[in-house]
């Protein structure tokens, strides 16, 4: 059964480098284009080279401290796990940055053309990091198919390095496009990505190594995190319950790879493509899973594996369906926000905010119904309850491979725009890549939205794992320590994204200020006669990302821990409880209010409501100000760093339970 999953991972990972060599065949276009992506390719790799030097360091003294408290294998399983997450995010990102400009000179051609490469393009992220995180769990499961903590341990060294890489790439990203739209849109009234704005390459550096690699991470350490929780739970049912994790996440590989080859493009509808793509993944996927659950021989407890399974997939669907409502440039909460934009920026934002708010209702729900659906199903049909819930999120996760192709197509397309306005390719060519990039918008909302519904299934297996690993049965909300824990771990997500959003502020005014000089210094720049200093602006983001990331990143491993040795178990189980509810609570409202008011902007620049330039689109480009940390730095990293707090929580479990001082 094991080499299904083999087999699988190594397929994703065949079809990615295939992939890749496709899009290295693509024409690049013009001196002009090649220029400017060089800049951007070389500004991406300098900043995650610094990153992973940086973070090297953390990894090596984490393992040595967990070679020492919990043994060898696992620290190596630790290392494992963070070069794993490292590998696929940069391949990913590498496959991007060379993506982009084949997408904008595509787009010189058709739709179709560039829809098609820039989709590619995003497709070698996604298989990537699923063949690199399925490969690496199964070759361990291998190894070490009786010490199931070892594979905690990769997976806490894949969640570790996401959780840096998320908060780096989203400081890094939001740094550079609040300092381009303040400086270049509203103060100069000039485009998105014109070429006299110094911050406008750093911008696009921002968006592959926040969107692509960021993200990438953010899901595969979901990824992974969900599957092992499920096998630590299966643990007590026997081996085929072990290894069905695995295979489900095998079966969803296949499906997004037979998902992709639907992902044509009709009817000049790159959103209807990219749509199409996810649901035939859903179809396959549901098909395939059932096929496989009743050729196990594993009797009526397939059904409800099979059940819990598809309560998870339907979960997911309704978050994307929910983001879509809320995000998409033609609903009435986007457009309401552009509205509210005429009578000022304040308006604005509270419209924004407000429908971030409302939109936490129906994900919540789903989540709450794919709970309960996958409990009672699982249970009624001889599974364990708890063993329903986390394959509730393996079910929800399994299709993550066409989730972050789609992820990942939308900050292609948006670079190739930037390419085409940098390079005057001419109207015809940004039309075009303007409606790659609205699709690639939604693609983007709807991601975030589906990794945060995901993140919260996923923690809640894991809570479980964590609650058998310490042999807690029952929280008691009147026992003082577990309140105690409950109150520190509501807390902590919103204090470490103050601190994120902090980092970008701080960032983001360093590089506000430097843009300002440049155009005041620098002789015939506003006019366009001469080029600015592009590097510069790129040196203060990468700098300033990974000064302010480190604090956050660090207290998220250190705080759950500190909780379990200082208050004792059960107080760390209410942490894990009290994180969960605000930390879902807040990532689905930022995520979902930052996209409706990126495209309430983006609906007033297509020329609404006074179009570019009026008072009505200064005031949504405030709003958007607001709604990019939100959206790109704080609400999609809460999904790591709740999982990375649950991981160390469960790594540590051995030792808490015998040291803790209560």
């Amino acid at each position: 059964m094991l080499l299904i999953a083999h087999v699988a991972g190594i397929t994703s990972i065949a079809a990615s480098i295939y992939l890749f060599y496709y899009i290295n065949k693509q024409d690049r276009g013009n001196k002009k284009m090649i220029e400017i992506s060089e800049a951007i390719r070389i500004g991406a790799d300098a900043y995650l080279k610094r990153q992973n030097i940086t973070l090297a360091g953390f990894v090596f003294v984490m393992a040595i401290i967990i070679g020492i408290l919990l043994g060898f294998n696992v620290a190596l399983a630790y290392i494992f796990g963070a070069i794993c997450t490292t590998i696929a995010s940069f391949f990913g990102m590498a496959a991007a940055v060379r993506a982009n400009v084949r997408t904008a000179n595509a787009a010189r051609k058709s739709l179709k053309k560039a829809f098609s490469v820039g989709f590619y393009g995003g497709a070698i992220t996604g298989l990537s990091i699923v063949g690199m995180a399925l490969l690496g769990v199964s070759i361990l499961y291998y190894f070490y198919p009786e010490h199931l903590d070892v594979i905690l341990g990769f997976s806490f060294g894949a969640s570790s390095l996401a959780l840096f890489a998320k908060a780096g790439g989203g400081i890094y990203t939001k740094t550079a496009d609040i300092s381009a739209d303040l400086v270049g849109k509203v103060e100069l009234g000039i485009p998105e990505d014109d070429p006299r704005n110094p911050a406008v390459i750093a911008d696009n550096v921002g968006d592959n190594v926040g969107d692509v690699a960021g993200m990438g991470a953010d899901l595969i350490d979901s990824y992974i995190a969900c599957l092992v929780a499920a096998m630590i739970l299966g643990a007590t049912m026997g081996v085929t319950f072990v290894v069905l994790p695995l295979l489900i996440a095998a079966i969803g590989t296949f499906a997004s790879l037979i998902g992709m080859f639907f992902t044509r493009f009709k009817r000049d509808n790159p959103g209807a493509a990219l749509n199409r793509g996810t649901f035939s993944t859903f179809l396959f996927f549901t098909i395939l899973t059932f096929l496989l659950v009743y050729s196990l021989g594993i009797g009526d407890r397939g059904l409800g594996v099979f059940f819990a399974t598809l309560a998870g997939l339907i979960a997911g669907m309704i978050i994307g369906i929910t983001t879509d409502y809320f995000t998409s440039i033609d609903r009435t909460p986007v457009l309401r926000t552009a509205e509210a934009a005429k009578s000022g920026a304040a308006i604005n934002i509270l419209s924004g905010f407000s429908y971030g708010m409302m939109s936490v209702v129906p994900p919540v729900i789903g989540i709450c119904a794919a709970i309960l659906a996958s409990w009672y199903l699982a249970g009624i049909y001889g599974v364990s309850n708890v063993y329903g819930v986390a394959i509730s999120a393996v079910g929800m996760l399994s299709i993550v491979g066409m989730i972050i192709s789609a992820d990942a197509y939308g900050p292609i397309v948006d670079n190739s725009k930037g390419i085409a306005e940098q390079s005057g390719l001419g109207g015809k060519v940004i039309r075009i890549a303007d409606r790659l990039d609205a699709a690639g918008n939604t693609a983007k909302a709807i991601t975030k939205g589906f990794a945060i519904g995901a993140a919260a299934l996923t923690v809640l297996s894991l809570f479980v794992a964590y609650s058998e690993l310490v042999g807690i049965k029952s929280l008691d909300l009147i026992n003082p320590y577990v309140i105690v824990g409950v109150f520190i771990g509501a807390i902590t997500p919103p204090f470490l994204c103050a601190l994120l959003i902090l980092g970008v502020e701080k960032n983001a005014s360093r590089m506000v200020e430097e843009v300002r000089r440049q155009f005041r210094e620098i002789p015939g720049l506003v006019k366009g006669k001469t080029k600015p200093d592009y590097a510069k602006c790129v040196d203060i983001a990468a700098k300033g990302a990974l000064k302010e990331l480190i604090t956050p990143c660090v207290l998220a491993i250190v705080v759950p821990i500190a909780v379990g040795f200082l208050l004792g178990k059960h107080a760390l189980g209410g942490f894990l409880g009290g994180s969960i509810f605000t930390g879902i609570i807040f990532a689905l409202l930022m995520a979902n209010s930052g996209g409706t008011w990126d495209n309430a902007k983006k609906y007033i620049e297509a020329g609404f409501l006074g179009g570019k330039g009026s008072e009505a689109h200064k005031s949504a480009v405030i709003g958007d100000t607001v709604g990019d940390p939100f959206k790109d730095t704080a609400g999609p990293t809460i999904n790591t760093l709740i999982t990375v707090m649950a991981l160390s929580a469960s790594v540590f479990a051995p030792l808490i339970v015998v040291y803790a001082l209560v």
